[in-house]
């Protein structure tokens, strides 16, 4: 597995001197993924290189950087790890109290007089608490990105991690739930008794096939959305980079012959979803029976991989499998996505030098730029449940505002999410109108 590692490394204001230290790193064939200049003082300057290392590799460049004659390695920096230092969220109040009236009117005794209104008319909790505009990120830690089964506690930064990107992107309040279980009758017994907190449910690096069960059971008892990132999170972004990827190449995605490689959570979620948009012919592969079961429910033709390779116009992966797909087995004009993070089945770069049309891999592809959207845009339309006209319309706003060179818009741009919140409202409660007909 790749992770990152960021060396600090000092040169002198000499020409060629980065160059130096660059060739050292390019010659262990190593990635630069980031590259800044932190300071400069007396005819040097001090960088900070980003570059993914192998976590069992214990590399020994720094002695060959040490040897250069115009530069020095001065260590390793803890950015990661400083960012993350005393967790990346907190609770906030929305009222400054300052006053004894304020705090007599927020809690005792004025408090009572809204419990009692919520008590006669729970309908008025919707008005008068945050429960509208709060999510629960629940986890079991049995998927964890591409670490897999880690634990829950383990899990924790990535919860919180989507918990700031939801207060920061849409304003939405965000609660990381962590369950010490593996059974899903427990895990759903437990989020059903905390639902009352929260508006909607995520459902976060849970393991297949329990996410299945537990994600289904939930939808059926709870009044709220509930909806599995891994799956349909990451669905809505592909969905939305091979709209992209297909009109570039003038081919059309419903008659496109689409592979997909992997049939977990994600595997099966974008599946699903592109059945849900109208492709008509899906392979895939898998070793295990019970995912070709579900492959085949949904429509779709099991295959060998060497076969999907051979079959495929487009092929999806997402089996956290480093490598697996063989440069060989790239046809010319195919598009690869190798979903996999930390590393892809295939670099986009290797399938690009052996003929693909487009590639890419999950740092390009990822499902940040969706799932923030998708429940705020629940939320806002008060739907009790996620549809597929929901997601389709939140991949399509995705697309359209990608601009001319990207297949994805940028995440870090609001009115990307603003664009997606907008097309799921608008899916939700032409879906709620439709039931009420």
């Amino acid at each position: 597995m790749k992770i990152p590692e960021i060396l600090l490394v000092e040169t002198f204001h000499k020409p060629g001197s980065l160059a130096s230290v660059l060739t050292v790193i390019a010659d262990e064939r190593l990635a630069i993924e980031h590259l800044q200049s932190l300071r400069r003082e007396q005819g040097r300057t001090l960088w900070e290189i980003t570059v993914e290392i192998d976590e069992q590799a214990n590399p020994d460049f720094y002695s060959k950087i040490d040897a250069l004659p115009n530069a020095r390695f001065v260590g390793k920096s803890d950015r990661v790890f400083n960012r993350h230092r005393g967790g990346k969220i907190h609770m906030q109040s929305t009222l400054a109290i300052t006053t004894h009236q304020i705090l007599r009117d927020i809690y005792t005794p004025g408090v009572a007089r809204v419990c009692l209104a919520i008590r006669d008319d729970p309908s008025k909790a919707a008005v008068y608490t945050n429960r509208p505009n709060t999510v629960a990120v629940v986890t079991n830690g049995t998927a964890i990105l591409g670490l897999g089964d880690i634990g829950p506690l383990a899990g924790l930064p990535v919860m919180e991690g989507k918990a700031a990107l939801f207060a920061a992107l849409v304003g939405i309040t965000a609660v990381p739930i962590l369950i010490d279980s593996r059974d899903p009758a427990r895990i759903i017994e437990t989020i059903v008794a905390i639902a009352p907190s929260f508006g909607a449910i995520q459902l976060e690096d849970i393991a297949a096939p329990e996410c299945f069960t537990i994600e289904t059971e939930l939808m059926r008892r709870l009044p709220i959305p509930v909806l599995h990132d891994d799956q349909h999170g990451t669905a809505v972004v592909a969905l939305a980079a091979l709209v992209n990827a297909t009109r570039r190449v003038g081919r059309k995605l419903a008659s496109s012959v689409i592979g997909q490689v992997g049939l977990g959570a994600a595997g099966l979620g974008i599946a699903r979803l592109l059945r849900a948009q109208g492709v008509q012919r899906l392979v895939g592969a898998d070793l295990r029976p019970e995912a070709i079961e579900r492959f085949v429910a949904l429509g779709g033709e099991p295959m060998s991989l060497p076969d999907v390779m051979a079959t495929a116009d487009v092929v999806v992966a997402t089996t956290g499998v480093k490598g697996l797909i063989k440069p060989d087995w790239v046809r010319p004009g195919q598009i690869v996505f190798a979903l996999s993070n930390p590393d892809a089945e295939i670099e986009p770069m290797v399938a690009l030098e052996r003929g693909a049309v487009f590639a890419a891999d999950g740092k390009g592809i990822n499902n940040v730029a969706a799932f923030p959207g998708l429940f705020k845009g629940a939320l806002e339309a008060g739907v009790p449940r996620f549809t597929d006209e929901m997601l389709v319309a939140a991949a399509h706003a995705l697309a359209k505002r990608a601009g001319p060179e990207e297949l994805l818009p940028d995440p870090l741009n609001l009115d990307t999410h603003r664009a997606v919140t907008a097309a799921v409202r608008a899916a939700g409660i032409g879906q709620v109108s439709i039931a009420l007909l």
